[in-house]
């Protein structure tokens, strides 16, 4: 935390700098003492957000209240220049009409997520994985692949936990192989998500920003797989050599209809990715259209399995998401999208872009979100729309996506499996092994360039 306020301070001792865009120019009031205030408020909510493990207060709670404030500050500060309403309401919509396409694309690809568990798609997999009664070396790897390719579909929290739950099953007796097994989850997780539009929501918002096209997210497939391979291979020989113990648990066997609800989120991707490419529609409307495909079918079960499969609620799956996430990003986008109509992204996209380069900047925007999650992380580095070209943007969704991984509390990830791991995964046994994540790291960005540069 008190790196990124290091980072943040030197902005407000830089001269005020205004927007050159035409569209929406900025208010180029960094010098006031109400756009410090801002900047403070911020950072105070998200040093609360950096406490969530330690306070039980959700993440979403404190930036939606510094959202208002800031917004507040903003509307008194554009008064205090004679800025028209109408141009102050031009930017707040702005930040709307983003968070809303956002907000209904990842609503439908969790409602989808939750649809498969509760068709027993996930736990058919892990009770599959702990009858198999593989030796720890080999779940280790098992484990990390499945992660990294299910994480390119579904968010890396929901993917980090559901294979979570065959690590902590099969290594219940074993904490080495729970502690290993979680840091290779949290890398598989954070490392699959960057390769694909659809993995993260930092590649989302790039790729429903207009900064590279579909197809070219997966330049990174092979970078991503060097970042999750690199620490995984020195990690091996650290896994305990051994078999777990039997387990009598049985195979659980999935609902009826849960293979048709995995092919039906399958085409409503391809129905995104088509809405995006050929009818140059935002594909958060694909990703609607495949939601009524999940309504119609969840009507054919009740339909047909008659009151047993009653409790199959499409509206319930739906209240189900990870609410707690969307609206965390709602006071995301408004926080930031504030601070940068004040004038501060401006500043920092002089420091960093202008002054360091973009390869530099874009390695350090990962070295950051190691500390401060990657999603305003991201949306901060947009909404200062530094001059790159496909190659860096691509870097810079690389580096955000994977960076979170240094630390076990850089990603959602890595918090996430350290309150689930019953203290056989901690902050100190991941900080262990960082010097082999940042090799991944480093051979990812020198991959990228030799692949792609």
């Amino acid at each position: 935390m008190l790196r990124a306020i290091f980072l943040l301070l030197p902005l407000l001792l830089l001269p005020e700098l205004s927007w050159a865009s035409e569209e929406m120019q900025n208010l180029g009031l960094t010098g006031m003492q109400r756009g410090i205030y801002c900047v403070l408020i911020f950072i105070i909510a998200y040093a609360f957000v950096m406490a969530e493990e330690h306070t039980h207060l959700r993440k979403s709670k404190p930036v939606i209240i510094a959202a208002g404030i800031i917004w507040a500050q903003v509307a008194w500060m554009a008064q205090s220049v004679d800025v028209p309403v109408e141009k102050v309401h031009e930017v707040f919509k702005h930040n709307l009409s983003e968070y809303g396409e956002l907000l209904l694309f990842l609503l439908v690809a969790m409602t989808y997520i939750n649809s498969m568990a509760e068709r027993n798609v996930f736990e058919a997999l892990r009770s599959w994985l702990v009858s198999r009664r593989f030796g720890y070396r080999k779940l280790f790897w098992i484990t990390g692949v499945i992660t990294f390719f299910l994480s390119s579909v579904a968010d890396n929290l929901t993917s980090a936990l559901l294979v979570g739950a065959v690590v902590m099953a099969v290594g219940a007796n074993s904490p080495a192989f729970v502690a290993l097994g979680f840091i290779n989850l949290v890398s598989a997780a954070n490392a699959g998500g960057a390769f694909s539009p659809f993995g993260d929501i930092t590649t989302l918002m790039v790729w429903q920003a207009g900064k590279a096209e579909f197809f070219d997210f997966f330049e990174l497939f092979i970078p991503s797989v060097v970042n999750f391979a690199v620490p995984a291979a020195i990690m091996h020989f650290a896994i305990p050599d051994e078999a777990p113990l039997e387990t009598d648990e049985g195979l659980v066997e999935m609902k009826p209809g849960a293979i048709v609800v995995c092919g039906l989120f399958a085409l409503t991707i391809v129905a995104a990715v088509c809405f995006k490419q050929f009818l140059h529609l935002p594909p958060f409307m694909g990703m609607m259209v495949g939601l009524s495909f999940l309504m119609f079918f969840g009507y054919y079960l009740k339909m047909t399995y008659g009151t047993h499969e009653e409790h199959f609620d499409i509206f319930r799956m739906v209240s189900l998401a990870e609410w707690d996430t969307l609206l965390f990003f709602f006071g995301v986008v408004f926080a930031v999208g504030g601070l940068g109509y004040i004038g501060y992204l401006e500043l920092a996209s002089a420091a960093m872009f202008d002054g360091l380069g973009p390869t530099t900047a874009n390695i350090l925007i990962g070295l950051l979100s190691a500390i401060v999650d990657n999603i305003p992380v991201m949306f901060a580095v947009l909404n200062m729309n530094p001059d790159m070209g496909t190659y860096q943007w691509m870097l810079v969704t690389l580096t955000a996506g994977v960076g979170g991984t240094l630390l076990s509390v850089g990603s959602a990830a890595g918090v996430a499996l350290m309150g689930t791991s019953k203290g056989m995964y901690t902050f100190f046994s991941h900080l262990k092994w960082t010097w082999a994540i940042a090799a991944g790291y480093a051979a990812s960005i020198v991959t990228h360039y030799l692949i792609n540069g």
